[in-house]
């Protein structure tokens, strides 16, 4: 979760990030969040980001496209602290631990990070492989590192 894979879609401010590690940067063009994390109203998400990747283009896609609520930024924090934060309701969409382990471990946007199209690295292991860590996390009592 500490990935650019991740945390470019899970920024703390209103602007996403693009890049990897050290290349990592705000989006170009300059878009915002919007009212509910899709885009502004001049500025959709889905305007450039389309169903899917375009890699002529290196246009990354999925047909939902946007970006986690400012609740759920994990943008410079510890794996301990994002670990706490998934695990309280208030700031992980007012989920379960087993609706955020379902949600981590089949929701195609989140699995975009292992397909992430032409000139980008994807995530470290596949999602099935996040899905198991998260069950084996979860079935020896979802302890949060310190």
């Amino acid at each position: 979760m500490t990935h650019p894979r991740c945390v470019n879609c899970h920024p703390v401010g209103d602007r996403p990030m693009q890049g990897e590690g050290a290349a990592s940067h705000l989006h170009q063009p300059p878009v915002t969040r919007g009212a509910d994390g899709f885009g502004s109203v001049a500025m959709r998400c889905g305007s450039c980001h389309r169903e899917a990747n375009f890699d002529p283009a290196k246009m990354p896609g999925h047909a939902h496209w946007h970006l986690a609520p400012v609740s759920m930024a994990w943008q410079g924090k510890a794996p301990g602290e994002i670990c706490a934060q998934i695990k309280d309701p208030a700031r992980n969409g007012n989920r379960t631990i087993a609706q955020v382990v379902e949600h981590m471990s089949h929701d195609s946007l989140v699995g975009w990070a292992w397909s992430p199209g032409a000139g980008r690295t994807p995530a470290p292991g596949t999602q099935a492989e996040l899905a198991a860590l998260l069950d084996a996390w979860v079935a020896t009592g979802a302890a949060c590192p310190a």
